[in-house]
């Protein structure tokens, strides 16, 4: 058990250190700003870049690992979605909301900070396949149904130029695609560059937790909205649960990367659910409490599932016969 706290402990510490350095200080939101834009323009993208450059190139290409990701994270999604709209009665824009509230885990800040840490550097390309595809799923989607929704006002031509802005000048997806074609290319990075992507990749751990504590501080919870009884839940443990089976059943990978997408699973909503909600409009204060209370509850959950996996209670082969 030593062990897992030596591991969760840096990890949330640096989220409650944001939270209580927000509190302490009462700096306004904006104060926040610079030290996103370096964690999402210029140090995650280094650390994606460099580790995904050093990786062998048919390892990015393994389509089976692709698909079953996107399979699960969204059929969590439409899960939600149909929940929401059938049984709650929302709207489409809310029924959007929610969908991602409960399969759009926090795998940009959190994502490469856990996986690394528990799992080696290995970890690092699953993540930034994750990454990338389920994000340019993300980007495609919320746009797509808030305009059926009529929460959208571009045009046709408006609106698919604005997704494909988002899917290919996103820094994430930019650095990624530069570490895929060195990879390719078998490029090797000057040492003088060399250094700085790496100095700028040891920065993006700490600074993005930190950001997200703060974050957190600055979005106080009010209410518990009663959508969190089955949003909560599916994002922490179903969406796990659904990526070890996928994953079992559709390929045979690397123990490695079938750990790293079941922690990615398992991660809290992502804190850009409430900056889509607050941009459309829709369920944003309901957005902010889920952000918080998975965020909480994950403490619990990730701790319990990297016990799980260091301890040999969760066998990578869920099909060893097969």
């Amino acid at each position: 058990m030593a062990d897992i706290a030596a591991l969760i402990l840096p990890l949330f510490g640096l989220i409650f250190l944001g939270f209580l350095t927000a509190r302490l200080t009462k700096q306004p939101v904006e104060a926040l700003g610079w030290l996103n834009i370096f964690v999402i323009y210029v140090a995650l993208p280094a650390l994606f870049f460099k580790l995904v450059s050093r990786t062998p190139i048919e390892q990015l290409t393994r389509l089976d690992f692709i698909l079953a990701n996107l399979l699960t994270t969204y059929g969590l999604f439409a899960l939600i979605f149909a929940i929401a709209i059938i049984i709650r009665r929302a709207s489409i824009a809310d029924g959007t909301i929610q969908g991602l509230a409960g399969a759009y885990g926090n795998i940009g800040y959190m994502g490469p900070s856990i996986a690394i840490l528990a799992l080696g550097e290995e970890a690092a390309v699953p993540v930034a396949i994750i990454f990338c595809f389920e994000n340019v799923m993300h980007f495609a989607l919320a746009p797509c149904l808030m305009a059926v929704s009529g929460g959208e006002k571009r045009t046709a031509g408006a609106l698919v130029l604005h997704i494909l802005r988002r899917i290919f000048l996103h820094p994430f997806i930019l650095a990624t695609a530069a570490g895929v074609i060195a990879a390719w290319l078998q490029f090797s990075v000057p040492q003088a560059a060399e250094r700085l992507i790496d100095y700028l990749a040891q920065a993006a751990a700490p600074c993005a937790l930190f950001a997200m504590g703060v974050t957190l501080a600055l979005r106080p919870l009010r209410r518990i909205p009663v959508e969190l009884g089955y949003i909560v839940p599916a994002k922490l443990i179903l969406h796990p649960i659904l990526m070890y089976f996928a994953l079992g059943l559709l390929g045979d990978f690397d123990p490695v990367w079938i750990y790293t997408a079941i922690l990615l699973a398992a991660l809290p909503t992502a804190t850009n659910v409430f900056v889509l909600a607050q941009h459309y409009g829709h369920w944003v204060e309901r957005a902010s409490a889920t952000i918080l209370v998975t965020t909480v509850l994950s403490v619990v959950t990730v701790t319990a599932l990297l016990y799980a996996i260091t301890n040999g209670l969760l066998p990578a082969d869920i099909y060893p016969g097969r």
